[in-house]
């Protein structure tokens, strides 16, 4: 779906009008294609802490060319900082030694991440400094401008060597739609990362299983798993069989007709998943609903004349909510969820910062993250979970919201536009990567780093 503001700064006359009116001027953002490099150009390294040393070699292995010592003559698609060598807050100032000198050096869309030693692991004025990074690099998420982008990941203590594929995503365009965003590896202890052959495949010989796989947000989760090379296993309800069925075929993948909030859901899912496939590697928490009305208008099903009021909350918090820790809990029980496995929400930013007319939408999403949080320290054999909270997300659905409201929700973030439903399912891809085991109990916002909430 195309976005007519952006068309329209993007003309000669627009470009002359909104300057003049101080009006947003979003950058058309780059996003990975199939077969193109994980990065088109050089990222330069600084800073001297635990990962100074190895951060050439592991973008070397990653196909990406990386090089210390940075001349501000020369171009960069990105730049990394190692700040886990700041250990007090006076020595803050080698961010602003690194990254002035070369910003003005920075190609369009450029990547930017900022390492640090997650702070609730270090004491005194180390720790200080390192907390001080988030605002360091969410202020410069919000200055970079031109469709960059800016994160901050915290690395553990031995979690090193497990960094690799978070660098792979944050470098790259599959992260367009992510900024701001403050990553932890290794914080819920460090498990070795599996071995990728080959990072364009890194989920060959994997089976995912996606709910509400038939369009959205779903079918694109589906896709982009199966480029990767997992078998799918999409899942949704009857009424959109024939759709799914058909995304499915095209992908050469399996399926499953069901009700996720069915009593014997949880079941007949293992079932089939331990049948057919022997197990499954990602499972993917996608399915959701939307049933929006203030609290005060949401009748409970016994004062109404019919349920369908109360079944406004009733409904979304069973759909959204207790279904997805139904099915988790039962994978988890039955032993579905092979060894190294990656079981991810959908939340949404409306879990974080609420919405008006969503406390039903906007409790069951804080819930998903409150899965994460119950079970990130609990899952052995290296299973993880972690969650994604879109923000304004271009889908059909959005492209039924009055106009004014809609340029409103796409324009209040840092890209100053709306992301799109590869933006979340490329971050789902980073996460069920076998090389990304370190990476648990987080939720990233693919949000374009909204100017509202957390």
């Amino acid at each position: 779906m195309s976005d007519l503001y952006q068309d329209f700064t993007s003309s000669a006359i627009g470009r002359q009008i909104t300057r003049l009116l101080g009006l947003p001027q979003p950058t058309r953002l780059e996003r990975y294609a199939e077969g193109a490099p994980l990065v088109d150009g050089t990222v330069a390294v600084g800073g001297r802490g635990r990962l100074a040393e190895s951060l050439v070699g592991i973008l070397d292995t990653l196909g990406i060319a990386g090089v210390e010592s940075a001349d501000p003559e020369q171009r960069y698609k990105g730049l990394v900082f190692d700040a886990t060598g700041l250990t007090s807050s006076d020595r803050l100032v080698a961010l602003r030694d690194f990254f002035t000198p070369l910003l003005r050096s920075l190609d369009r869309c450029p990547r930017i991440v900022v390492i640090g030693t997650p702070p609730e692991q270090v004491e005194g004025s180390e720790r200080v400094a390192q907390r001080a990074l988030e605002g360091f690099t969410r202020s410069l998420g919000k200055e970079i401008g031109r469709g960059g982008t800016v994160q901050l990941v915290y690395v553990a203590d031995g979690a090193e060597g497990s960094v690799a594929s978070t660098l792979a995503f944050l470098l790259s365009p599959k992260s367009a739609y992510v900024s701001g965003q403050v990553v932890r590896v290794g914080a819920h202890g460090a498990t070795k990362p599996g071995k990728v052959a080959d990072w364009t495949r890194p989920l060959d010989g994997k089976v995912a299983v996606v709910t509400g796989a038939s369009r959205g947000i779903g079918e694109q989760i589906a896709r982009v798993l199966h480029r990767d090379g997992a078998t799918v296993v999409g899942i949704d309800v009857p009424q959109a069989a024939s759709e799914l069925q058909g995304v499915m075929r095209e992908l050469g993948g399996d399926h499953l007709v069901l009700d996720i909030t069915a009593k014997d859901a949880p079941q007949r899912i293992a079932h089939h998943l331990k049948t057919k496939h022997g197990g499954v590697d990602v499972v993917v928490h996608n399915a959701g609903i939307t049933r929006d009305r203030r609290l005060a208008n949401l009748a409970a099903p016994t004062a109404a004349r019919n349920s369908r009021e109360g079944d406004r909350f009733d409904q979304v918090i069973a759909v959204n909510l207790t279904a997805p820790e139904r099915i988790t809990r039962g994978l988890l029980d039955q032993g579905v969820i092979n060894k190294g496995g990656s079981i991810i929400g959908v939340a949404s930013i409306a879990g974080i910062a609420g919405n008006v007319g969503q406390t039903n939408y906007a409790a069951s999403k804080a819930g998903v993250i409150g899965l994460v949080d119950s079970l990130a320290d609990e899952l052995k054999d290296g299973i993880t979970i972690n969650a994604v909270a879109p923000g304004f997300i271009i889908t059909q659905m959005t492209a039924a919201v009055p106009f004014a409201t809609r340029e409103v929700g796409q324009r209040l973030n840092a890209l100053a536009q709306g992301g799109l439903p590869v933006d979340v399912a490329e971050t789902i891809a980073w996460y069920a990567n076998p090389a990304s085991t370190a990476v648990n109990g987080n939720v990233v916002r693919v949000c374009g780093q909204m100017m509202l909430g957390a």
